[in-house]
Formats: structure tokens, sequence, C-alpha cells
């Protein structure tokens, strides 16, 4: 590189060695001036010349065929994508309050007591309502005081008992009974803000299985939508054993708010 550089020098020496040198303070009538565009050979002809060419540029457009959709039927078409891309993403959207989820096995329920559990972070409450001869799950909360109806007992009735003011339900969600009411007042335990919220439960595979909504839409869900079938599971060909263990995890940030 350093030979290079030396060798451009020298060439350039011996061409500026060529230019005639004019007396100082001597004024150029006709100044030369370069145009990297248009350049002009000076008149004297011992200078190297120097060829220029004019750069040439071409813009490049590109041309539609002659059948090109109108605007007004290209906006069309673009409003109705972007709405079916709208509805299919609403669609796909998923419902996590909109399934069957598993709460234990059967063979580990007590048909004496109240169970409570977690489940989706709801608190519910499973028992044994031997007057639909059926499991329930509840809503854990009295609606009187928010006692946990978990810790309640079974009654001489078959009801669920809350524990803090004996406050009784049935298996429908509805109060049977209230002690503090006096017996010859209004019926107060008919009242809606006396009942608890029961969500819909069946048993498939042995396996209690709860739809963690108590809206009244989804009271018959389950003659619409099951939850997952294992057919194994009840072929006595098969042997299984059924485990469950409490795990506490969760979801925070943005995937817990999701959830809520």
């Amino acid at each position: 590189m350093g030979t290079l550089t030396a060798t451009s020098l020298s060439s350039a020496s011996s061409h500026l060695n060529l230019i005639p040198r004019r007396p100082f303070g001597t004024k150029i009538k006709n100044p030369i001036l370069h145009n990297p565009f248009s350049y002009q050979h000076p008149t004297n002809s011992h200078l190297p010349s120097y060829q220029f060419k004019r750069a040439k540029f071409e813009l490049s457009t590109a041309i539609s065929s002659t059948d090109t959709v109108p605007a007004a039927d290209q906006s069309s078409k673009d409003a109705s994508f972007g709405q079916e891309t709208e509805n299919s993403e609403k669609d796909e959207k998923f419902d996590w309050y909109a399934q069957w989820y598993p709460v234990m096995p059967v063979c580990d329920l007590d048909k004496r007591r109240p169970l409570g559990k977690k489940v989706m972070g709801i608190d519910i409450v499973v028992w044994w309502d031997r007057n639909e001869n059926e499991w329930k799950v509840f809503d854990d909360t009295c609606p009187h005081r928010l006692a946990p109806l978990s810790e309640g007992r079974i009654d001489q009735w078959g009801r669920l008992q809350c524990v803090y003011h004996g406050w009784c339900f049935g298996g429908s969600g509805d109060c049977k009974f209230i002690p503090q009411a006096p017996p010859d007042g209004p019926p107060i335990h008919t009242s809606s803000k006396a009942c608890v919220a029961a969500y819909p439960s069946c048993v498939q595979n042995g396996i209690l299985w709860f739809w963690p909504n108590a809206d009244s839409q989804y009271k018959d869900i389950f003659s619409k939508e099951k939850p997952p079938y294992i057919p194994e599971i009840d072929d006595p060909s098969f042997t299984n054993r059924m485990l469950t263990r409490d795990i506490p995890y969760g979801l925070t940030g943005k995937e817990g708010d999701q959830l809520r």
C-alpha cells in the first residue's frame, strides 16, 4: 500500500510540473470552472485529457395490467378481509372459564363432610347431596358473613350448613333455613342475596368435573358439551390408579391478568 501511494504522488507531481506558471498577482480573465457532469478541456494542449460522461439515471415504475381492480372495489375487499380476520381472532380466543376442569377423583371424596378446593383461582366446596344423589360444587363462600362453607357440615336433612351462623343450603344453591330468622317473619331465606353460586358439575371417568361459570345459561352445559373422555379408564381390561396432589402455583403479570 505504501508503494502504491508513493507512485500516485510521483505521477501527480509530474503532471503539476507541466502546468505553466503565471507571475504572482496575474488576473485570470476567463476562469475555468470544473463541473463533474460537463467538463470543459483547457486550451493548453499539454494538459492530460479527461473524459467525463454524464450519468444517466432511469426511473422504473411498475405499470399494472389493464384489468386493475377499481379503488372502490379494492377498499371494500380490504374492509371485508379485515372484518373476517377480526372475526376469526375473536372465534379463536380461548375462554378459560368456559371449559370443564377436573376437581379430583370420586374415590378420594367423602360423602359425610364437605371438602374445599381451589381450581382456576376459584375457591370451591364439594359436597354430597343425598337428596339429589349427586355431587355438588359450590362457591366456598357463605353469602351471610363470607365464611368458608367447606368448614361447615352436612346436617341431618342432607343440606350444606355454614359453620358460622348455621345457614343451610340445598343442592341448587338456594337457602333453605336461617336459624336467626323468626318463623312467623318474612321468608328472607328465599332472597337471591341469600343464595350460593352453584357450578355445573358431573362425574366422568370416575373424576368429578366442574364448569367455572355459575351463570344460568350454563345450567345444562353437560348436555351440550362434555368433559374429555378417556375410554380406557372405564374399560375393565385396563388397570389404572388415580392420584391427586395440590401444587401452589399460578401466573402473574399479563398472563395472570388474562385469566381474571
